[in-house]
């Protein structure tokens, strides 16, 4: 299977790199490719250009090349931080600017302005891996953790990807060692679950 790995942290050595890392190494031990980016290193330009915008624009060849690993992939998997509860900017522009029409979803013919999905993904499963320094109970009782809703239903669902899964781990900023080394076993354990060897 062809697996595309996104990863928004600015700061190399940070959890966030240790989850993608487990991740991508859980991955090629099954068996599978991983289409790995690291938006930060990479120096991903988040801005969505107004020409870019039209279904059928020309596009920048690093979004294009993104555009196409996102449409082969047989499986998605982002890790990032909660901040604000939503992603990084560099990773909201990566939303923009790859899972575009065309590519990601697009609309039945003769829509009237409903925007009636179409979801062209062929990923079947869709992890996010996130950390947060807010405990999970706060972030649902209090804030109705927007960030599952807006990966599940605003973004993978509208897109056709079947199967979904979110794993936030928290509270970092007090976490142990021990509380993290157990978390990188069970982000390893949720990719082996998802995507198997032989798969």
């Amino acid at each position: 299977m062809k697996v595309l790995v996104i990863l928004a942290h600015p700061r190399p050595g940070s959890f966030n790199h240790a989850i993608a890392g487990t991740v991508v190494h859980a991955l090629k031990e099954n068996g599978h490719t991983a289409y790995f980016h690291d938006l930060c290193a990479e120096r991903f330009d988040p801005v969505l250009p107004h020409d870019e915008i039209p279904r059928d624009a020309p596009l920048d060849p690093v979004v294009a090349q993104h555009c196409r690993e996102l449409a082969e992939a047989d499986g998605v998997i982002v890790i990032h931080p909660d901040w604000w509860g939503q992603p990084p900017a560099i990773l909201k522009g990566w939303i923009d600017r790859v899972v575009r029409p065309g590519v990601a979803y697009r609309f039945l013919e003769g829509d009237a302005g409903e925007g009636i999905p179409i979801g062209l993904l062929k990923a079947r499963a869709a992890l996010v891996f996130n950390t947060a320094n807010t405990p999970v109970e706060r972030e649902q009782e209090v804030f109705g953790d927007p960030l599952e809703r807006l990966w599940k239903d605003c973004i993978f669902s509208f897109c056709g990807v079947p199967v979904f899964h979110r794993r936030m781990f928290s509270v970092v900023v007090t976490s142990t060692e021990a509380e993290r080394a157990g978390w990188l076993r069970e982000a390893y354990a949720i990719t082996c679950r998802y995507f198997p060897p032989g798969a």
